[in-house]
């Protein structure tokens, strides 16, 4: 049985002391935000956390969102600037009755009144990669595509499901930009009755979809996690080509209450990390044909920060 699933080679780490935290019997609202606590914190990865790289502004603008699948409760913020560690003050947003989701300056204040200390962001080496980019011609200049938000779905020992996401969004956005990550229903859903989905690629084309909550229904209406993801993804594709002519990467990863799990992508290859209960946390690559094959150390060694 499937317990974790995570988007990205970069949560490997935070899968596997996921799995520690399960052993321990500990509930997956709180081994999801463990686990990407862990991501936020390492300066090695630029679309999450701490090292993010920054907005058209040079300041770095954090979300998160987490969602709790016994109660459909929540938790978001978005725009959030100076904490390290947003999918914490998403978590305690869940545990609120009302205003729930966040944004700036109102998000800030919320945090610094609940015990969340500020600090700088913007990291020596991620000053260095938007210097480089912003010499460019301003014509040549695009967002940062590619990989982005870690999304985390975990099912617990009392068989209670959680997802979470985390990100810095886009290189160079427009300031108060929001994605599709803390957007309940685009960049997460969760409910125990069913299972939870995650999203990540551009999300201005995610949530055009609303594709985690699309993942969802089609699971209870009887599909397989790995059907649900593929049909979900398919559709959205065609409808964004036929409507718009093209999309942006288009990503997602889920996990039904009986530990089964599902992802899809219109990418080549697809990393995501799973955490099974008889093999461990593995990095598996999903290719557009349709195969999973576990990755290697020379793609891990290349892959690390994807």
């Amino acid at each position: 049985m499937t317990k974790l699933i995570a988007t990205w080679t970069m949560a490997k780490e935070a899968v596997a002391h996921g799995h520690l935290l399960l052993k321990k019997q500990m509930p997956s609202t709180e081994v999801i935000e463990q686990s990407i606590r862990i991501i936020e914190a390492d300066a090695r990865f630029h679309s999450v956390g701490y090292s993010g790289l920054p907005n058209a502004q040079g300041e770095v603008e954090l979300d998160a969102a987490m969602m709790r699948g016994k109660d459909l409760s929540f938790g978001a913020v978005g725009a959030l600037q100076r904490f390290k560690h947003p999918i914490s003050i998403a978590k305690k947003l869940l545990e609120e009755p009302v205003n729930n989701f966040l944004v700036g300056q109102g998000a800030k204040t919320y945090a610094l009144a609940h015990g969340f200390e500020e600090e700088d962001l913007l990291t020596p080496e991620a000053k260095s990669i938007y210097a480089q980019r912003t010499t460019q011609e301003l014509t040549k200049l695009k967002a940062y595509d590619g990989h982005d938000t870690v999304g985390m779905v975990c099912l617990d020992h009392t068989s209670a499901l959680c997802a979470g996401t985390s990100t810095s969004g886009l290189f160079m956005k427009h300031p108060g930009r929001i994605g599709d990550s803390p957007l309940i229903g685009s960049g997460l859903y969760c409910d125990d009755e069913v299972g939870g989905a995650c999203a990540t690629g551009l999300g201005e084309d995610l949530y055009k979809g609303c594709i985690s909550f699309q993942i969802v229904s089609l699971m209870r209406m009887g599909a397989s996690p790995m059907e649900a993801c593929k049909i979900a993804i398919a559709q959205l594709s065609q409808t964004l080509k036929t409507k718009r002519g093209e999309h942006g990467d288009l990503s997602v990863v889920a996990l039904a209450k009986d530990g089964t799990y599902g992802a899809a992508s219109t990418m080549d290859i697809f990393p995501f990390c799973v955490d099974d209960e008889k093999d461990g946390s593995r990095v598996l690559l999903l290719h557009q044909n349709g195969t999973i094959q576990e990755a290697d150390q020379a793609w891990m060694d290349n892959h690390l920060c994807d």
